[in-house]
Order: structure tokens, then C-alpha cells, then sequence
């Protein structure tokens, strides 16, 4: 090819939007933040349903290389990480790209499920990573309850319909019954993350690393959890090149997924009861990035 031909061509395709280029590497990538399954019509929290069709759409990218997934979850709903991880997996054996997580301040508990979902897992010095584990937990009031001169009035069909009802006595069987649905849980926790971390796992600390600890990420490391520190922008760049496309795939909100910027008053609480909900589910979740020290 002549000289000048080729300088004009090299021009030509300067001009054109770098999204429509091929020769410029393309790594979408989708922000999976928040607590997992919590959740009201105005403060959605991560589920399906929310995640879907931006995982969709990054999957879809046209030049893609790969798929980045931003985590920074402290866990929640098993059954909602578990969506979500499904559906990232179903993706990327369908369009055969790779799935690089990088975790933020947290990957613990479902947030990790979330993570399990890549096929390799990159974190800050000072992420926090593992909680391999199952928690539940509720209040008792019966005795407040007789103090208060309170009668319970429960009418159920089904003799267990009603149980760790916070308003009755604690029951032996029913605190067995939970029990045995945790482990339940955790037993396909455990599996999923030894078949997608496979011998990355150190088995001499298996013990360890499933029982609902939670480390910083040189030690998750070490224990197989995770693979090497990095960020984002600097992996991406250096493995994809210093124009590597980074577009951010966000998560389509409807009119009442909006986030509401606040409220003024103790007032405007009274006259807005969908907000009274959205700060009760703003404390639920500020208790479980406290269980992280965050």
C-alpha cells in the first residue's frame, strides 16, 4: 500500500467515534454496589430485576475484550447474589468473554458470591473479603409485652406458620429449624465458591475460610480467595493497551427507583410514608457495612 494512501486512511480513521472503531479495545463495565436484596420502592437494593439488563447490555458491547464488574457489597438476600451470579456466568459462556471483578471497600458474604462470579478477583490493599457464611437474627419483645400489660393475639393455620414470632417465647425447635436451613445455605455457599475458585483455594485452611471470617485482601490472597491487587484503570491499561475503551454500563432506574436527595423536616416524614420505610432501610443498611468496620 502506497505511502500516502495509507497516512490518508490512518486519518479517515481518526475521525471516526472511537465507539465505533475496531481496532480500539473495548472492557464495559457494571457497578454492582449496595446491599443485596433490601430494598423499598425508592431505595432499591441490588437484585436482579435492578442488574439484569445493564449485565445485558455490557455482555452485548460490540469489540468487547472482557466484562469488569465494580463490587462493593457487604452481602444480603442469598437468593438475589445468587441470581445475579447465575446470570453473569449464563452471559459470559454465551458471548465467551472473561469476567474480571474488582472489589472496592467490600466483597463479603453475597457480595463475594457476586465476585465468585469473575474469573479473576482483584482488590485494593484495603478491601474486605470473605464472610463465607450465613446470618440471621431478629428481636424478643415477651416480656416487654407482659410489662406493658400487652396481649399477643396470633391466629395461624399450620403449627409452625408462626414460629420465631419476636412477640412469643424463643422454642428450641424453631431455633433448631433456622438452624438447619443456614447450614443448608452455607453447604451450597461453600460448594460454589470451591467450584469457582477450584485449587486457587488453600486446602489447609478451608476450615477458616468457611467459617465466616473476613480478611483484608493480602491475606485473602494468600488463602485463595482472591488473586492480585489492582485497580481498575491501571489492569485495563496494561493488558488492553493505553486507549482500552472503559465504558460504564449503569443500571436503568424507573420513576420510583429514583434515589430521593433527602428530606428537611420531621414533617415531611409524616407526609411521605415511603420515606419513613426508605430510612428504615437506610439503617438496615448502615448495619451491615458496620458488621465490616465501615
Amino acid at each position: 500500500m502506497p505511502d500516502m494512501l495509507k497516512s490518508t486512511l490512518e486519518f479517515l480513521l481518526k475521525l471516526v467515534p472511537a465507539r465505533f472503531r475496531t481496532d480500539i479495545p473495548v472492557v464495559p463495565v457494571v457497578r454492582l454496589s449496595g446491599v443485596i436484596g433490601a430494598t423499598t420502592p425508592m431505595r432499591p437494593g441490588l437484585m436482579l430485576s435492578n442488574t439484569a439488563r445493564a449485565l445485558e447490555r455490557a455482555f452485548e458491547t460490540r469489540n468487547a475484550r472482557a466484562v469488569a464488574l465494580i463490587i462493593n457489597s457487604p452481602g444480603g438476600s442469598p437468593a438475589q447474589s445468587h441470581l445475579i451470579f447465575r446470570r453473569i456466568r449464563q452471559l459470559a459462556a454465551e458471548k465467551n468473554l472473561p469476567v474480571i471483578a474488582f472489589i472496592e471497600d467490600v466483597g463479603a458474604s453475597g457480595g463475594y458470591m457476586l465476585a465468585c462470579a469473575a474469573d479473576e478477583i482483584i482488590c485494593d490493599p484495603f478491601s474486605i473479603v470473605g464472610s463465607i457464611g450465613v446470618v440471621g437474627g431478629s428481636f424478643g419483645f415477651p416480656k416487654l409485652m407482659e410489662k406493658l400489660g400487652v396481649e399477643r393475639r396470633l391466629y395461624t393455620s399450620g403449627e409452625r406458620k408462626a414460629m420465631l414470632d419476636p412477640f412469643q417465647p424463643e422454642k428450641p425447635e424453631d431455633v433448631k429449624r433456622i438452624k438447619a436451613i443456614q447450614k443448608d445455605i452455607h453447604e451450597h455457599f461453600i460448594a460454589l465458591v470451591e467450584e469457582r475458585r477450584g485449587s486457587k483455594l488453600k486446602n489447609s485452611e478451608k476450615k477458616t475460610l468457611f467459617s465466616g471470617e473476613f480478611w483484608t485482601a493480602q491475606t485473602a490472597i494468600e488463602f485463595g480467595l482472591a488473586d492480585s491487587i489492582g485497580d481498575l484503570r491501571s489492569t485495563l491499561r496494561e493488558r488492553y493497551g493505553e486507549k482500552v475503551r472503559m465504558p460504564l454500563i449503569s443500571t436503568e432506574r424507573t420513576f420510583f427507583g429514583r434515589k430521593i436527595p433527602g428530606f428537611t423536616s420531621l414533617e415531611n416524614l409524616t407526609r411521605q410514608p415511603g420515606l419513613v420505610a426508605d430510612l428504615l432501610v437506610a439503617v438496615e443498611e448502615r448495619a451491615w457495612w458496620s458488621r465490616y468496620g465501615l
